[in-house]
């Protein structure tokens, strides 16, 4: 990211459910343009975590989108996330195009609005492909932020995993007792 001051990433505005572009508008916030491209979305195997994160089997077929985000054009993020089959198959979370308004305004529309979160946080060395599509040096540390929306009765509805540059970012988290 260009500019030198820490970036501070604040999730409610992703996962609130209102309509619009959050990314675009965390990146006009730090004085530049956020844009997104979409690699993919596919009915895929739920990896471990990912299953974990959803109440799934191992291997249970799920929905993946993933993305690449763009700040200024420079690749800053990696985001995959992922549905229960039962909740996207058959709509727009299984369609490879942007969904109009975001996945969780989508997710309210649908029944499934997020009332909870749970995420993770970690650090690790990036693999060669993060390297490759972040434009990394080796070797490159990237933040890993794993996220699960959970509906009122508890119901996992999003598991998304993001791998970010970690170059001036900070992750904050503020709560309400």
């Amino acid at each position: 990211m260009a500019d030198t001051r820490p970036w501070t990433s604040v999730s409610m505005p992703y996962v609130s459910g209102h309509r619009g572009d959050a990314w675009a508008a965390e990146a006009a916030e730090h004085g530049g343009s956020g844009t997104q491209k979409l690699l993919g979305v596919d009915e895929v195997a739920a990896p471990a975590m990912v299953a974990d994160m959803l109440g799934v089997e191992p291997g249970e077929r799920v929905i993946a989108r993933r993305r690449v985000m763009f700040f200024d054009d420079h690749p800053v993020e990696l985001t995959d996330s992922y549905y229960p089959l039962p909740i996207a198959r058959g709509t727009k979370l299984a369609e490879p195009r942007k969904i109009r308004g975001g996945a969780v305004a989508l997710l309210v529309d649908l029944g499934h609005p997020p009332r909870r979160l749970r995420e993770d946080v970690s650090a690790r060395l990036a693999t060669p492909d993060e390297q490759a599509v972040l434009h990394l040096d080796a070797p490159a540390c990237v933040l890993l932020l794993a996220r699960v929306l959970l509906t009122d009765d508890d119901r996992p509805v999003e598991a998304s995993v993001m791998t970010m540059i970690a170059d001036g970012r900070r992750l904050r988290y503020e709560l309400t007792p």
